[in-house]
């Protein structure tokens, strides 16, 4: 009995910019139908479905980054997400022998946006995003996809913009001045679904009153934005006092929590300001215990009172 000849796959035809149903896509080419990663079992290829609106709601900013190339976060909607199945395909494609296919859209009509390889020199990295409809955030998956077929483009994301506005050449670490009223936060670049909470408005508030009292006095205020080497989402500082070389973080509660999550804080954002004196501002004067927590890693806490602020060190005047 002779051999069955294996059919020959279908030609590739699509080119960069053409839309096409994703039902007839799959038809024609296999991979799964659903999803935004669909390796097939019929065609060697892998395809890639990217919706950059709708994934940045999510903490998932898609898209072309200035390093030229597409940044696209991995399947996984809940837990850490893992190098297997979907993620692994794009990870293996040339390995593997099949070419790698990015659409933008993820049902009904999609547009094509070219051919791609994953990049040979650092072909993913992690970042922090939400579980799918909730505030528990994890470790997801990042490919740096470099285009073939087509020329890189302009970044659009919120993410990407701000990345090519630090102009981080050669910069291991970028630190920036910015005004006090840019409402940037770490929350709007890893889980900017999440509502602000009453606390955070009550941080607000705290901050901007610090701000009036302080330039009141003569005082320049501002904050920071800071991008640690290798990570790829900015952290922001809530106040600085340049006058003062002080270093504020606010919570809008008075709790041993709260105080906890400052000093980290302020570890993290004063590694790249070491010379400053650092605070904690809170709505009163917390228990004895968690003004001595704050002492012992050399941190104020600081809280309004009638005329002016109180501190937690006697030596301390704002």
């Amino acid at each position: 009995m002779a051999t069955p000849v294996p059919p020959t796959p279908p030609s590739w035809t699509l080119t960069p910019g053409q839309p096409i149903e994703r039902k007839r896509l799959h038809e024609q080419f296999g991979g799964r139908t659903q999803g935004g990663i669909g390796p097939s079992s019929r065609t060697p290829n892998v395809f890639v479905f990217t919706d950059p609106i709708a994934g940045e709601k999510h903490g998932y900013f898609d898209g072309w980054m200035p390093d030229g190339l597409f940044h696209y976060s991995g399947e996984g909607q809940y837990g850490d997400q893992r190098m297997i199945s979907g993620n692994a395909s794009i990870l293996n494609h040339r390995r593997e022998g099949r070419a790698l296919h990015v659409f933008q859209g993820a049902r009904g009509t999609v547009t094509y946006l070219g051919e791609f390889e994953v990049y040979d020199k650092d072909p993913w990295y992690e970042a922090d995003a939400p579980e799918s409809g909730g505030a528990q955030l994890r470790k997801v998956i990042v490919f740096r996809l470099k285009p073939l077929d087509t020329a890189p483009q302009a970044p659009q994301t919120k993410l990407a913009r701000l990345l090519a506005a630090t102009n981080r050449a050669d910069i291991e670490e970028q630190v920036q001045e910015l005004p006090l009223e840019q409402q940037l936060t770490e929350r709007s670049f890893v889980n900017p679904a999440q509502e602000p909470y009453e606390a955070e408005r009550k941080e607000s508030s705290l901050v901007q009153a610090m701000a009036d009292y302080l330039r009141n006095k003569g005082h320049t205020i501002s904050r920071h934005q800071m991008l640690p080497k290798g990570e790829t989402r900015p952290l922001f500082t809530d106040l600085y006092d340049k006058d003062l070389n002080l270093l504020v973080e606010a919570k809008g509660s008075v709790t041993r929590e709260n105080v906890r999550m400052a000093i980290g804080q302020l570890a993290d954002y004063g590694r790249f300001l070491p010379d400053a004196v650092r605070a904690i501002l809170l709505p009163a004067e917390p228990r004895t215990d968690l003004l001595a927590l704050a002492h012992s890693q050399n941190i104020v806490i600081v809280w309004p009172i009638k005329g002016g602020y109180g501190a937690s060190k006697a030596d301390f005047v704002l």
